[in-house]
């Protein structure tokens, strides 16, 4: 069973805490000694360190990099990755809802894009199974990029410097795929290795504060584990938003407000059906849920316990919490700190 399938069920059957907690870790399957302040070097814990991400050529992440800063890649000259994808906010956005000059304004908010190399669908409904078919989507998107490759390719062939950088790393130089290539390579290349709970992970007993472990327990013992598991903390299962009662922000009337997976799939058991989002370097990337309609970490952590596990958490319990989620930060190029 796909694991996006496993967890839709789950949401949808909502167990106690406990036992969603209890499903979510998988069987160990090397055991190490214990080191001390750190867990026991093998699978059984729900969540499991970054992986290294195959990085490209630094040459090709170089060029794909001025391109994902780059204007050329919009048919007005206007907007460009960066627009939405703020290096200094995770590759996330800082506004509830993107809206790019001259353009309607964004149905979700703008996820981040580090560790994007380790997902296995995007968007928030899950509508790309690739960061290829995301790409490409975005680029004829009239909300975005509003153009075409062999456009892209046009604009950016008019410059001579860009076409030296081409040269420099394509013996075939400036076209559409090359583009596509660059780009896709760099977006890759966004990882956030590092995080204390990785190095905690490792053996590092000191990176673990005394309220991020306590946060991550809780995190762990209350079911929050049940959808943000595996390396990526979540951002390959899907979920409803609101299991145990109804989310108000569930249904705003607002006709240009995203309402989850229906939209794809166009069946009613799918309405406020969402991916689950990476909790990796989720206290840079504020506001948060797919509308941005919470702005601050503590209260996404109230309201998850509330409306997705049918549980209250007390202020300090919330503080640990978000001090285990804080530990999830790790370095990424251009972040803040």
């Amino acid at each position: 069973m796909k694991a996006w399938v496993w967890a839709a069920l789950t949401a949808a059957c909502a167990p106690c805490a406990s036992c969603r907690a209890e499903d979510a870790q998988a069987p160990p399957v090397s055991l190490a000694p214990e080191r001390p302040g750190g867990p026991a070097l093998d699978d059984s814990e729900p969540i499991g360190p970054l992986p290294q991400f195959a990085p490209g050529s630094g040459a090709l992440v170089a060029l794909g990099a001025e391109l994902f800063d780059s204007p050329l890649l919009s048919e007005d000259g206007q907007v460009a990755c960066a627009t939405c994808h703020l290096s200094r906010h995770g590759y996330a956005d800082d506004v509830p809802r993107s809206q790019a000059p001259a353009r309607p304004a964004m149905a979700t908010n703008t996820p981040s894009l580090l560790n994007v190399a380790g997902l296995d669908v995007l968007n928030w409904n899950g509508r790309f199974s690739s960061l290829e078919e995301q790409l490409d989507a975005l680029i004829v998107n009239p909300s975005v990029q509003a153009t075409s490759w062999p456009a892209i390719a046009s604009r950016l062939g008019a410059s001579a410097e860009l076409r030296a950088r081409f040269d420099a790393v394509f013996p075939d130089g400036v076209n559409a795929a090359n583009a596509r290539a660059a780009l896709l390579a760099f977006e890759r290349s966004l990882a956030s290795p590092g995080a204390p709970f990785d190095r905690w992970l490792a053996g590092e007993a000191g990176a673990l504060s005394e309220p991020a472990r306590r946060g991550y327990e809780v995190f762990k013992s209350y079911g929050c584990v049940s959808c943000h598991q595996g390396a990526l903390v979540g951002g390959n299962l899907f979920a409803r938003l609101g299991v145990m009662r109804p989310y108000p922000g569930g249904n705003t009337g607002d006709p240009s407000s995203d309402r989850g997976r229906v939209e794809l799939t166009g069946l009613e058991l799918d309405r406020h059906v969402y991916r689950v989002p990476s909790l990796r370097n989720v206290a840079l990337t504020a506001p948060y849920l797919h509308d941005g309609s919470l702005p601050a970490l503590p209260m996404v952590v109230g309201v998850m316990a509330s409306y997705q596990l049918g549980r209250s958490l007390a202020d300090d319990q919330i503080d640990d919490v978000v001090a285990f989620l804080a530990s999830l930060t790790g370095t990424s190029p251009g972040a803040a700190p």
